[in-house]
């Protein structure tokens, strides 16, 4: 039998599969890349980098609208949505090179566009080309789901992937959906200026999250002017383009009509794995999702998956992460490699609510023994400096106060989740963090401030009594 042409081809061109091409190569493997579509995938493209240049831009607007907080005269931004939209757009082309074909064939790696599809457990045919290789890594990532709402497929709507691609002001836009995504731009368009609905199954925003975080995430929204009808089923839209009519229905059966100029669906993620010729590579497939192990194995064992087709959460880093593993195994045939189980991520929402381990719901639910500290920004100096208050930190120990979770709902949250995702990683304590000297005045701090809520639990009134008693103090 002929040996492999390849040692790995990498089929999607997304974060997880951009890492394990360079990676592979920069290794010394052979490896072949192939993509339907351009480079980058939905980080790049539709998702995390023009959607957090959208927020940038609708939160200096926001910021202008309200300068007295900082003592400054406010103004009414005069907003060019084209013109924001083309800021979104330059910075795609800012990053654009780091993802370019001419950039990973230089780094020695077979860049092919186009569709294809397994044809046999070791080989993969695309553009007339027969592929044959020792490892396959398939990261197709996902695209947004489209609900079956009756009149949909006859009226024009927006996804994450089509939104940036708007040039016409949106005097109000339709949001369904109420997770990270919905929430972000619901608030970034209301900022700019549209008139704002979003509208959702659930009782609230934000379902995966702890319903005291979301809450703040809630308040700062409504203060924003969006407009939030749940517990809604959509019952049909219709209209045409700048004249949209959603028609809600409630548990009683009663209905209300939602106009506006624009819709976008935020109603979830599919994963990509049409035509890919599954069948015949041997990986099986359940209920729409490729079966995975633990070490992000198929069925076919010189197969793996990374980032959202994997079936798990959905986030870039996730997808990197994914992609050492994989290196892990094809390269270095360390079989042991598993994903790590912490996780952090956030909603880039203003505030930010960050998280990372066991939520306290989660807890609740699993029946684990756990213990909850708050400490809010409001009693953080730089938060006050900056006039920038609302949120809090939470932390979940065990009985004896090892870190379980931690999440953040406020400035820079992102930011700050970080050291409780190293504190998990290492098994910390809350003392390990109330123990450690942070920067004044930094809003890191409220991770040491909340630690310590867990220290002062400790200092019981007997306990105080005998620490009088033994080092003979004359306080009360």
């Amino acid at each position: 039998m002929a040996a492999p042409e390849f040692d790995i081809v990498v089929i999607g061109g997304g974060s997880g599969g951009l890492v394990v091409a360079a990676g592979g190569s920069t290794l010394g493997a052979k490896v072949a890349l192939v993509e339907r579509h351009k480079l980058g995938g939905d980080c790049l493209w539709y998702g995390c980098v023009p959607s957090k240049s959208l927020i940038k831009s609708a939160r200096i607007a926001h910021q202008m609208r309200h300068a007295d907080r900082w003592a400054l005269p406010p103004a009414e931004p005069r907003v060019d949505l084209a013109r924001v939209m083309e800021r979104v757009r330059g910075v795609i082309a800012e990053i654009e090179p780091f993802d370019s074909p001419e950039r990973f064939r230089g780094l020695g790696v077979d860049v092919i566009f186009g569709e294809g599809r397994f044809v046999a457990p070791d080989a993969f045919a695309v553009g007339g080309r027969t592929l044959t290789a020792r490892s396959f890594v398939i990261a197709t990532g996902s695209r947004p789901a489209v609900p079956p709402i009756p009149g949909l497929a006859d009226v024009p709507y927006l996804t994450n992937e089509t939104v940036f691609d708007l040039r016409e002001p949106v005097p109000s836009l339709i949001v369904v959906g109420g997770g990270p995504i919905g929430c972000e731009l619901a608030q970034a368009f209301r900022r700019l200026g549209s008139e704002v609905a979003l509208v959702d199954m659930a009782p609230g925003i934000l379902p995966r999250e702890d319903a005291d975080l979301a809450a703040v995430v809630r308040e700062a929204m409504v203060a924003d002017g969006v407009r939030f009808h749940f517990d809604a089923a959509i019952a049909r839209v219709a209209g045409a383009a700048g004249a949209l009519a959603l028609t809600l229905r409630a548990s009683d059966g009663a209905e209300r009509t939602l106009a506006g100029s624009h819709l976008l669906l935020a109603a979830g993620r599919r994963i990509n794995t049409e035509g890919l010729g599954l069948n015949a590579a041997g990986v099986a497939i359940d209920q729409g999702r490729i079966v995975v192990d633990d070490r992000l194995r198929t069925t076919n064992p010189r197969i793996y998956v990374v980032g959202d087709v994997a079936g798990g959460a959905q986030f870039t880093h996730l997808a990197e992460h994914h992609a050492g593993i994989v290196l892990r195994h094809a390269i270095f045939k360390l079989w042991w490699a598993k994903p790590s189980s912490i996780l952090p991520w956030c909603t880039y929402t203003d505030p930010e609510l960050a998280r990372v381990g066991l939520s306290e719901a989660d807890a609740k639910a699993r029946g684990i023994d756990h213990r909850v500290y708050r400490f809010p920004f409001k009693e953080i100096d730089r938060a006050q400096a900056e006039s920038e208050t609302a949120g809090f930190a939470k932390i979940l120990t065990d009985p004896k106060g090892r870190l379980l979770g931690a999440a953040i709902v406020g400035p820079h949250a992102g930011e700050l989740i970080a050291e409780y995702g190293l504190a998990l990683a290492k098994g910390m304590a809350a003392k390990d963090i109330s123990g450690v000297i942070h920067t004044y005045p930094t809003l890191a701090s409220i991770s040491r401030r909340v630690a310590d809520q867990r220290m002062k639990e400790g200092l019981t009134p007997t306990a105080k009594a005998w620490i009088r008693r033994i080092f003979r103090l004359r306080g009360s």
